[in-house]
C-alpha cells in the first residue's frame, strides 16, 4: 500500500503553541507543550521530523483519541519518519503530537505520513479562549512525573524522562478553562541574561526570550515572534524562581535596594511591552510552590502597585496557598494539579467577560 504524505502546511493540521513558521513546510517546534493535531479516518500515522538534540533522552507526547502515550527515539539531526500509531480500527481518530520537554531539543516538522487509504478530516474549531504563560521549568512541567519524590528533591540523572509539559499547572489550567495556550516556558530561565540556569550556550534570560519564536543562538540563532499572531485573554507571568542565581558574578540579592530596583525595572519593561501588544489581556504575576524566599513575592506586589499607579488596571499578583513552601524539588503531578486547581478558580472568579475582550 502506497504512503500518503500530509505536508506541515496542510490546513487539516491544527497547531497550538508559539511556533516559528518562517518555512511553512518545516516549522520549528520549540516550546514545551506545543501541539500538532490531525483528525483522520484510518489505521496508522507517522510524523516526519528532523530532531535537534542538546541533552536528555528524546521523548514526544501523544494523545490518541484522548489517551496519553509517548514515543521515544534517538535519531538526531537528520530527517526521518517517526511511527506514532498503528493497528487502529478503521474509524475516525484524533492524534496529537506534543512536545513534552523544553529546550532539551527542538524539531523541524515536515508533516504526517499515513497510508493512501486514509481520509483526512477537518480540524475541530479552535477554542475561543486564549492563555499565554511565561515561566520556568515548573511551567514547563520539568520532572513532574517523578511522583515518588513528592515534597522532596529531584531524583538524580533523570535525563528528562519525567518531564511532561502536558501536566504543568499552566497547561492543566488552560484545559480546565477550555482555553488554548502558548506556553513560553524554559527551565532555568530568569529575567536577566547571565542569571538563572538556562544555558544556550550563554545564560539567556526572559528579557531575551520573551519576544522570540526561536532562541537558540548556538543552533539557529534568533527569530522574532509576531505578537499579532496570537492575542491571549489571560497572560500568566511566572518568572522569579531562578533569579537569585548568577554564575559569572555573586548571586543577586533581592533585598539590596539597588538590585531590587534594577530587577523590578526590567521586569516592568517586559510587562509594558506585553501590554502594548495585548491591551485588553488580564496579566497575572505569580511564583510557584517550589521553595523560594518570600522576598521575591513581595517584589511582585511592589511591581503591581507601581504599575497600577501608572494607570495599569488589569494586572494582579496571585499567590498559591503553599507558594514557596511545598517542595525543595520540582512540583510533581499532585502539586501541579494543586496549583492548577487554585489558579483555575482564581481566573474563573474574574468572570466570563474576560474572555470577550
Amino acid at each position: 500500500m502506497s504512503a500518503k504524505f500530509i505536508p506541515a502546511s496542510d490546513p487539516a493540521i491544527r497547531y497550538m503553541g508559539r511556533i516559528d513558521r518562517t518555512v511553512p513546510d518545516a516549522p520549528k517546534i520549540i516550546y514545551a507543550g506545543t501541539m500538532l493535531t490531525l483528525r483522520f479516518r484510518g489505521t496508522q500515522l507517522s510524523a516526519v521530523i528532523c530532531n535537534h538534540r542538546f541533552y536528555n533522552k528524546m521523548e514526544l507526547g501523544l494523545l490518541v483519541d484522548g489517551k496519553e502515550e509517548k514515543v521515544c527515539f534517538d535519531t538526531d539531526r537528520q530527517r526521518f519518519t517517526l511511527p506514532l500509531v498503528s493497528g487502529l480500527e478503521d474509524t475516525e481518530h484524533e492524534v496529537t503530537l506534543f512536545k513534552r520537554q523544553d529546550a532539551t531539543h527542538y524539531f523541524d516538522f515536515y508533516g504526517f505520513e499515513t497510508d493512501s487509504e486514509t481520509e483526512l478530516l477537518p480540524p475541530l474549531p479552535r477554542p475561543d479562549r486564549r492563555i499565554e504563560c511565561y515561566g520556568d521549568s515548573v511551567s514547563a512541567g520539568a520532572v513532574c512525573e517523578a511522583v515518588e519524590n513528592v515534597g522532596a528533591l529531584d531524583p538524580e540523572n533523570t535525563d528528562g524522562v519525567y518531564d511532561n509539559a502536558y501536566h504543568s499547572y499552566s497547561m492543566i489550567t488552560a484545559r480546565n478553562l477550555g482555553a488554548e495556550i502558548n506556553n513560553i516556558a524554559q527551565g532555568g530561565i530568569a529575567i536577566f541574561d547571565n542569571t538563572g540556569y538556562y544555558h544556550a550556550p550563554n545564560t539567556i534570560g526572559m528579557e531575551t526570550a520573551y519576544d522570540k519564536a526561536v532562541y537558540f543562538p548556538e543552533e539557529c540563532g534568533y527569530t522574532d515572534w509576531d505578537f499579532s499572531a496570537y492575542i491571549p485573554h489571560v497572560v500568566i507571568f511566572a518568572v522569579g524562581q531562578n533569579d537569585q542565581h548568577a554564575e559569572l558574578t555573586d548571586d543577586p540579592d533581592i533585598t539590596d535596594p539597588a538590585y531590587r530596583l534594577k530587577w523590578k525595572s526590567r521586569y516592568k519593561d517586559i510587562l509594558r511591552s506585553l501590554r502594548s501588544h495585548y491591551p485588553k489581556a488580564r496579566i497575572i504575576l505569580l511564583l510557584t510552590v517550589l521553595m523560594h524566599d518570600p522576598t521575591w513575592d513581595a517584589a511582585l506586589d511592589e511591581i503591581v502597585s507601581e504599575l497600577t499607579a501608572e494607570g495599569e488596571d488589569k494586572l494582579t499578583h496571585f499567590t498559591f496557598k503553599r507558594c514557596g513552601k511545598a517542595t525543595p524539588g520540582h512540583p510533581r503531578l499532585p502539586e501541579q494539579y494543586e496549583m492548577a486547581s487554585e489558579l483555575t478558580a482564581y481566573i474563573s472568579r474574574m468572570g466570563n467577560e474576560i474572555w470577550n475582550d
